[in-house]
Formats: structure tokens, C-alpha cells, sequence
């Protein structure tokens, strides 16, 4: 595998340079890694992906 493999084109007035000032309203782009689709969410929506009960310890 070639670093090269992962590089695509990412226009500047695209990439935000500030945070939105409600940050829960932040887009959140889910791959669903069973059926491959992608789906736009909002980072509120996090908890539905995330498993109950796991921690770091």
C-alpha cells in the first residue's frame, strides 16, 4: 500500500476554519461497515453508534 493511495483533492474553501458556534449541530459522516453505505448525520446523532457500557479501563 502507497501513502499516494489515499490522496484526493480537498478544495481550501471546504475545510472549516472555525468551529460552529452550536458544536452538536457539527456534520458526522457514518460508514456502516456491514452494507458499506455512508450516511450523513449530525454529532448529536453519535450516541446511536456508540456501544452501551464499554470503557477504557
Amino acid at each position: 500500500m502507497d501513502v499516494k493511495d489515499f490522496w484526493y483533492d480537498l478544495p481550501e474553501e471546504l475545510i472549516a476554519q472555525d468551529p460552529l458556534e452550536d458544536r452538536a449541530s457539527s456534520r458526522l459522516l457514518v460508514l456502516d461497515k456491514n452494507t458499506g453505505e455512508i450516511t450523513n448525520k449530525h454529532f448529536y446523532d453519535i450516541i446511536d453508534y456508540l456501544d452501551e457500557g464499554l470503557s477504557g479501563s
